[in-house]
């Protein structure tokens, strides 16, 4: 069975961009069945890339004032907590997307969620250490998830 994994975030804003990094080795893996996206996290269009897939992988940067490189998943979207993916007042974001598909009924039927803790999210290129660390650690959650199915 296929699955989709997306990589969330900004390249250009640190550790926003570890859900690309992620994205990124994934991809390098070569695994058959196993589309890659790289996203912005605009939580509308992100809705309408996951329609059609019955397994999707979403991977992004969290704020949820835990140790940076703290490794989350959730396998249920709708227990997501919100505060963790946090937007400005401005952006439909993650959360939102998880919420709104959830009560529309447009959740794929089995969808991970991966979250990895940012330390900085200000302008420029470069993870924090411990983000980076966390890398394979997310990798493997999203490999284990494929293995799952």
């Amino acid at each position: 069975m296929s699955l989709l994994v997306i990589g969330i975030g900004h390249p250009f804003r640190r550790d926003d961009a570890v859900g690309w990094r992620v994205a990124d080795r994934v991809e390098r893996l070569g695994l058959a069945q196993v589309t890659v996206l790289r996203h912005h996290g605009e939580g509308t269009d992100l809705m309408a890339r996951w329609q059609g897939h019955e397994r999707v992988v979403l991977v992004d940067a969290t704020c949820a004032g835990s140790i940076p490189g703290t490794v989350r998943h959730w396998d249920d979207p709708t227990a997501v907590p919100a505060a963790s993916f946090p937007k400005s007042s401005h952006v439909f974001g993650l959360a939102e997307a998880l919420s709104l598909a959830a009560s529309l009924g447009r959740l794929p039927p089995s969808m991970r969620v991966v979250g990895i803790e940012g330390a900085d999210f200000s302008a420029g290129e470069g993870l924090d250490p411990r983000v980076m660390d966390s890398v394979d650690a997310a990798v493997m959650l999203v490999v284990n998830f494929m293995d799952e199915g």
